[in-house]
């Protein structure tokens, strides 16, 4: 049985929603702390917090850390103002 380390296009779980859940969490540990909730509770939120970081570095490395934590837009032709060519052409002359 042969080993192969995940892709950012082959991983089990997507990116995004790793994303969400690390943002989820960030903002419940500040709402912890905002509340006043016993240190226990916001260690361990704080702790998941941390975790999801190292866990997507073990799976996929740094590059995979920084596309988690600094997400990129990727610009497909058909984005920004919805024009087609010929409109463009009209705006330009």
């Amino acid at each position: 049985m042969s080993v192969v380390a995940p892709t950012r296009d082959s991983a089990v779980v997507p990116l995004s929603r790793t994303r969400v859940k690390l943002v989820v969490c960030t903002v419940l540990t500040a709402l912890a702390v905002g509340v006043g909730l016993p240190a226990r509770v916001v260690l361990a939120l704080a702790l998941t917090s941390l975790a999801i970081p190292v866990a997507v570095a073990l799976a996929g490395g740094g590059r995979a850390v920084r596309d988690l934590l600094l997400p990129t837009r990727h610009r497909t032709p058909d984005s920004g103002l919805g024009h087609t060519p010929e409109q463009g052409e009209r705006f330009v002359t």
